[in-house]
């Protein structure tokens, strides 16, 4: 993408109309029951439906584990989830499931939680929460008692915030689908869905090929990143992904190039918008998190709230397949305000749905 691509995308504050063609060369791929999600029906041009309008407590994180205190800012899980469901949000993604103990006298339980989300006619729909990286009868039981939290709290789905791994070598990677497809029938015989969350090391490539460094490790990459040979080896009704929409464009812009088994340079640039598109029923939730973009730092860019930065949303969402069946979540790691903002982070949630509800296609 280029710098004056990246204005254009600035000023996209409804959407792109461009790229129908893109959308229906999709539709005619196939992809299964995405077409019969496509046919639902969701709406008027509307990208994001409003029950699928959603946000990762983490965002919010601040407000959730504040202590009561005077500043007139909501606090703990009752009065910020209140909150978000005035703002509009119908669905939210947990990032933990504790507050300040001082608001109970004891910690919250999910049954409370549960019956806060209920009465906000709010939905649980996914957590970052610890996916075992062995399998063994102690790891699996912990699994087990995961995903009793998830059925207490109404979720469809069950996830991570880090890689299934985060090595560079295929060996590594065989493992870790291995673990995932076993804990994702798990949840499946449960109803949920098992999905890992990734940021822009996941895209970067594998090392498969070339010559063997003093380990016996392969030192070169026939092309193939980490995450897209996991799709690959892992199966499609156990294992699921959430983009992070902002740090797949932090992958597009580190990771360009590799060396071949030859000791070629290759160029190869990330197309986050493809890479959803040719898989889009794997892809049930998203973290719609924006970027402002500036070549002048490592991940090219600076997160904003959504709709302030350059990542084109309404193009991603009309060209991605299967209208109205993902769930985007707002995140943006840095809006917590400190003490001297407590407000903050509430606030961004405001305007960061407001430009969700906004866009067009």
């Amino acid at each position: 993408m280029s710098d004056s691509q990246h204005g254009m995308s600035r000023r996209r504050i409804l959407g792109a109309f461009a790229g129908v063609a893109g959308a229906a060369a999709v539709g005619a791929a196939g992809f299964g029951s995405a077409a019969v999600a496509n046919s639902k029906g969701n709406g008027n041009g509307v990208l994001v439906p409003p029950g699928k309008r959603g946000i990762i407590l983490y965002s919010v994180r601040d407000r959730i584990s504040a202590a009561p205190d005077t500043s007139g800012v909501p606090y703990g899980f009752e009065r910020v989830l209140g909150r978000l469901a005035e703002i509009g949000y119908k669905e939210v993604e947990f990032a933990g499931y504790t507050q300040h103990t001082s608001i109970l006298g004891r910690q919250i339980t999910p049954t409370e939680i549960r019956k806060i989300l209920d009465d906000n006619g709010l939905r649980a729909n996914g957590s970052h929460a610890s996916i075992p990286s062995t399998v063994t009868p102690n790891t699996i039981a912990a699994f087990e008692q995961t995903l009793d939290t998830a059925e207490i709290l109404g979720m469809q789905h069950i996830g991570t915030g880090s890689d299934p791994t985060s090595s560079n070598y295929k060996a590594d990677w065989d493992a870790a689908a291995d673990r995932w497809n076993l804990f994702g029938d798990m949840a499946r015989a449960r109803g949920l869905k098992l999905y890992t969350h990734n940021h822009d090391a996941a895209y970067n490539f594998l090392l498969d090929s070339g010559p063997l460094d003093g380990l016996g490790r392969p030192t070169r990459s026939s092309g193939i990143r980490k995450l897209e040979y996991f799709f690959d080896k892992t199966e499609a009704d156990k294992v699921f992904f959430e983009m992070d929409i902002y740090w797949a464009h932090v992958a597009q812009h580190r990771f360009r190039t590799y060396t071949d088994a030859d000791g070629n340079l290759q160029t190869d640039v990330f197309d986050p918008l493809a890479t959803v598109a040719t898989r889009t029923m794997r892809f049930p939730l998203f973290h719609a998190k924006d970027g402002a973009f500036n070549p002048d730092v490592a991940a090219g860019y600076e997160m904003v709230p959504l709709g302030q930065g350059d990542i084109d949303y309404g193009n991603f969402f009309a060209n991605m397949g299967a209208k109205g069946y993902h769930n985007p979540m707002w995140e943006q790691d840095n809006a917590p305000g400190g003490a001297a903002d407590p407000g903050r982070s509430l606030r961004y949630a405001e305007v960061s749905y407001q430009h969700m509800s906004g866009l067009r296609g």
